[in-house]
């Protein structure tokens, strides 16, 4: 085959991909851009008969944060944000030491622990939330912000694996340099390890940032009808309620858009880091 008839062939596989990408786009930008228009509508009504509103306001927003008599969506929205922070912090720190810990150091029991994880990680959280809510409530914690907290960081170490395949890329060298000239494994960590590592530090904190920000099942069961801790995930389904929807539906797009900004431009931030750190791209050497 002659390199014109090359071209042209490799000419039309580009642009067969561009155009179902451009589908796909289209597809996943509907529902963004509905739940747009929903929220910026200014007739009320969860159900339409027509596509573009007839009217536009920006007072389903503004309505979140000005009437809190029955839908305090400012305090749910600060309770979400104070979870997801500390969780993100907690659950960070320990998926990177003990990821760091099985990367490097070798101990009896290293391969029996690290097989008891990854099979342990593969069950579905939401199975043990029964058993996990009476044990909070028998500590005296349940229905709280702390309890919350807990719950997303305390399974944190099951989630080693992609941040120790990262590891593995690391040279030891840089670990033995430094103990030669007399750092402590503990120095090595903080000092030498984390600062080559920023692309899976970041990919480990948004994936522990996002999953307390959007959760509902455990928010829902901890809480139970705590009004004042629910999080944004638990205050918006209850504005979409029989008794509710109706006056409330424009409002819960509203709050929809909301809390997905932060997401949004976390993403956008820190793409190049994130891609990073779930491909690997640690130090060659």
């Amino acid at each position: 085959m002659s390199k014109m008839g090359i071209k042209a062939r490799t000419r039309a596989a580009n642009t067969a991909i561009y155009i179902i990408l451009s589908v796909m786009s289209v597809l996943w930008l509907l529902p963004v851009v509905w739940l747009l228009l929903s929220a910026l509508r200014e007739e009320s009504g969860a159900y339409t008969t027509y596509i573009l509103p007839k009217g536009y306001t920006i007072h389903n927003f503004t309505r979140l944060f000005t009437e809190t008599e029955l839908f305090n969506f400012p305090r749910w929205y600060m309770n979400t944000l104070i979870v997801a922070v500390l969780s993100c912090t907690i659950t960070t720190f320990l998926t990177l030491m003990v990821a760091y810990t099985y990367s490097r150091l070798r101990f009896k029991a290293r391969k029996k622990l690290m097989n008891v994880s990854l099979i342990l990680g593969m069950f579905p959280g939401f199975m043990s939330m029964i058993a996990i809510y009476h044990f909070l409530k028998a500590l005296g914690l349940a229905q709280s912000l702390a309890a919350l907290v807990m719950v997303y960081s305390g399974g944190a170490a099951l989630g080693y694996y992609v941040p120790k395949g990262f590891f593995d890329t690391i040279p030891r060298s840089l670990d033995e340099a430094a103990m030669l000239d007399g750092a402590t494994r503990n120095g090595v960590f903080w000092k030498i390890i984390l600062p080559t590592s920023r692309p899976i530090v970041i990919s480990t904190a948004i994936t522990s940032f996002i999953a307390p920000w959007v959760d509902f099942i455990f928010a829902s069961v901890i809480m139970k009808d705590n009004y004042d801790n629910y999080t944004v995930a638990v205050g918006l389904y209850r504005m979409i309620d029989r008794e509710n929807i109706y006056e409330y539906y424009t409002r819960f797009c509203a709050g929809a858009i909301l809390v997905a900004i932060p997401i949004t431009l976390l993403f956008i931030s820190i793409q190049k880091y994130y891609v990073e750190g779930v491909t690997g791209g640690a130090v060659k050497g």
